[in-house]
């Protein structure tokens, strides 16, 4: 079945490749006999010929079979397997040539000669020998100057064609590992979550009631979000925000947040969960680690042509804590390495004399990136 299926494919594929560079093939092939006529009938009048359509006739019966020899050779021009090995590819369009130059110089003159026939005049040429071989240099010259050009068009399309699919599978690639990403955040997300609830039952039942409410408004907002690589700034503090009550119920009189977030940056895409990952790392390596009042401030503003995201406190220390190595963070950098290459970075940044800066730094025209 296999052995069946390759040729007809073969077929296929170049009749459709063929058809992506036919129209620059033929444009240059008009244009080409389009001066092959001009010329003719140059020379034809300063020769001292009458007969204008005599020129034009010539070299239009010319192009005539030789468009219709290119057209029976166009499978063979159209080989992509060969493009690899030129030699190959040119040796297998003039191996035709003899042939196709005789049957070029019996169409053409047989033509001619039927013409001025039925308008009762008689065709004059040079001797037979002298008009084969004439003719004969004249196809191979023309063809082989065609050869190249076909080769050229279709070694420049083949380059283009391999440049799309290398960004097809980079595309996909990418949103594999975006996805493969997301879903990994999403369990250690509930996760965290999750144990919030089992520390608020064991000190206020009231209190736990109210979080789950919380925590309802929160998942659905997570799930909205989990199917999107990006999201805007505004839906994405929407979460964070949901996320911030839902701590700060459970860490009470413990954490004191203040947010400025500038309006010119809420339509701005960032990643999803991107900032409710840097918020839950400060809690866990500062909030929970302490039983005093926590500052947390959490600013968005765009500078020098990007947007500044920045969640610091005022008592972490990044070198004991490690705070930079947790499985979200890490998989935030992951993230932001298949969304925007080098244009983006994720910087944690002790402050003195205590507290940690974690900075994300998204280029503004992130969704161009994105996509």
């Amino acid at each position: 079945m296999a052995g069946h299926q390759q040729p007809g494919g073969a077929i296929v594929d170049g009749l459709a490749y063929w058809n992506k560079i036919k129209k620059p093939v033929f444009v240059g092939w008009f244009l080409f006999w389009l001066l092959m006529v001009a010329v003719a009938v140059q020379d034809h009048l300063k020769g001292g010929g009458k007969h204008i359509w005599e020129p034009i006739f010539w070299e239009s019966s010319s192009a005539l079979v030789g468009t219709l020899l290119l057209l029976l050779q166009r499978r063979k021009l159209t080989d992509r397997h060969l493009l690899q090995t030129p030699a190959k590819w040119f040796w297998q369009q003039i191996l035709p040539l003899p042939l196709f130059s005789t049957v070029f110089v019996v169409l053409v003159y047989s033509l001619r000669h039927s013409v001025y026939a039925l308008l009762g005049l008689s065709y004059q040429h040079d001797g037979w020998i002298k008009v084969y071989f004439y003719e004969c240099s004249k196809i191979f010259m023309f063809f082989g100057m065609f050869y190249v050009v076909i080769f050229g068009l279709q070694a420049y399309a083949s380059l283009l064609e391999e440049k799309e699919n290398a960004e097809k599978s980079q595309a996909l690639l990418r949103d594999a590992q975006l996805h493969r990403l997301t879903q990994q955040m999403q369990p250690h997300f509930l996760f965290n979550v999750l144990n919030t609830i089992s520390s608020l039952m064991y000190t206020d039942v009231k209190l736990a009631d109210t979080a789950l409410s919380e925590i309802a408004a929160l998942l659905r907002a997570s799930m909205d979000l989990g199917q999107h690589s990006e999201t805007s700034l505004a839906d994405e503090l929407k979460l964070l925000q949901a996320y911030a009550k839902l701590m700060s119920l459970r860490f009470i009189d413990r954490v004191e947040i203040n947010w400025d977030i500038a309006d010119d940056v809420l339509s701005s895409k960032v990643p999803v969960m991107s900032l409710q990952t840097i918020l839950e790392n400060s809690f866990k390596h500062t909030v929970e680690k302490r039983s005093q009042l926590t500052h947390i401030k959490i600013s968005a503003y765009k500078e020098a042509g990007q947007v500044i995201l920045r969640i610091e406190d005022d008592a972490g220390q990044l070198q004991e804590n490690g705070q930079g190595s947790g499985v979200g963070i890490s998989n935030l950098r992951q993230r932001l390495q298949v969304l925007y290459q080098d244009k983006a970075s994720l910087q944690l940044t002790d402050l003195s004399p205590s507290g940690v800066m974690t900075e994300l730094r998204l280029p503004i025209d992130v969704g161009n990136i994105a996509s």
